[in-house]
C-alpha cells in the first residue's frame, strides 16, 4: 500500500513539476491544481445544493445593475484578449494548420503565456453566470450543457496555462473571446432594453460556427505534418467539439426550429427573456 501511494505521489510530482511550463508556475492558481479544484467543487456544491437551499424561501434577487456591469466587464476583457491574441499571434506568424508552443523567454512568447492565463481567469469569472441563475431562482436555466461547458472550459484552460500556454490551441480562446464579445453585447443591449431580442438565434449560430471551426482546426493538426504541438490534443478536442456541436445543435433545434414549427401549427409558447 505504501509503495502504491509512493508511486502515485511521484507520478503527481512528475506531472505537476517536471512536465509543466516553468514560466507559468508562479501565476495565480497554476502552481498546483488544488486551488482551482476547490473553486470548481464549491461551484458545483453551490449550484446544485447550497444555493437552491439558501434561495428556497427567499424571493429572487434583482440583479439587473450587477448583470449590466458584469456584461460590460466581459465585453471589455474578452475584447482585450481577442485583440492581444490577434496582434501577438494570429495576425503575426501563427499557422492555422499546426503551430507549436514557443517555450522560450522571448518577451512576445512570455506575453502570450500571460494572455492564456488571463483567459483562464476569465473562464473562472464566467462561473458567475450560473451563480446569478441561482440567485435569480432560474434553476431551469442550469442545464447539463450549461454546467458541463463552464466546468470543461475552466479545466481545459487551466491545463493549457500550466502545460501548453501558446501555440495551436490558442485559436480556440481567440475565437471564443470574439463570440463572447458578441454574446455579452447582446445580453447588455437586451438588459438595457435598447433592442428587441430578434438576433438571439444568430448568437447561437455563431457559437455553433465556433465549434465547427475549432473542429476543423484540430482535424488538420491530427492529419498534418508534426510541427511540435502534441497531436494527442486532437484526440480530446475533436470528440469534445463534436459533442458540443450535438448539444448546442439540439438546443438550437428545440429553441428555434421546433418552436417555430409549433407556432405555425397554432401552438403558442411564451419564453421569458434570458438576460444571462
Amino acid at each position: 500500500m505504501a509503495a502504491l501511494i509512493r508511486i502515485i505521489y511521484d507520478g503527481y510530482r512528475h506531472i505537476n513539476e517536471n512536465l509543466s511550463d516553468p514560466r507559468t508556475q508562479d501565476y495565480f492558481l497554476i502552481k498546483s491544481p488544488w486551488g482551482y479544484l476547490s473553486i470548481i467543487l464549491f461551484y458545483l456544491y453551490f449550484v446544485y445544493e447550497l444555493g437552491p437551499n439558501i434561495m428556497a424561501k427567499r424571493k429572487p434577487f434583482n440583479l439587473d445593475k450587477i448583470l449590466q456591469i458584469y456584461n460590460l466587464i466581459q465585453i471589455v476583457s474578452c475584447g482585450y484578449i481577442f485583440y492581444k491574441a490577434m496582434v501577438l499571434a494570429w495576425l503575426n506568424d501563427y499557422s492555422f494548420y499546426c503551430q507549436p508552443v514557443d517555450y522560450s523567454y522571448d518577451p512576445r512568447a512570455v506575453e502570450i503565456t500571460r494572455m492564456v492565463w488571463l483567459y483562464f481567469l476569465i473562464k473562472l469569472f464566467d462561473l458567475l453566470d450560473t451563480v446569478f441563475f441561482v440567485l435569480r431562482k432560474k434553476q431551469q436555466q442550469i442545464s447539463f450543457l450549461h454546467v458541463y461547458h463552464h466546468t470543461g472550459m475552466t479545466f481545459g484552460t487551466w491545463v493549457c496555462t500550466k502545460f501548453l500556454p501558446g501555440g495551436h490551441i490558442t485559436l480556440l480562446g481567440t475565437i471564443n473571446c470574439f463570440v463572447h464579445v458578441v454574446m455579452y453585447t447582446y445580453y447588455l443591449i437586451t438588459s438595457l432594453q435598447l433592442s428587441k431580442p430578434w438576433w438571439k438565434k444568430y448568437v447561437t449560430q455563431l457559437q455553433l460556427t465556433q465549434f465547427c471551426v475549432i473542429l476543423v482546426h484540430f482535424i488538420l493538426l491530427a492529419w498534418g505534418e508534426d510541427c511540435g504541438f502534441p497531436k494527442w490534443t486532437a484526440g480530446i478536442m475533436i470528440p469534445q467539439n463534436l459533442f458540443m456541436i450535438v448539444l448546442f445543435g439540439d438546443f438550437y433545434y428545440k429553441a428555434y426550429i421546433k418552436k417555430h414549427k409549433s407556432s405555425t401549427n397554432g401552438v403558442t409558447t411564451n419564453e421569458k427573456l434570458k438576460n444571462q
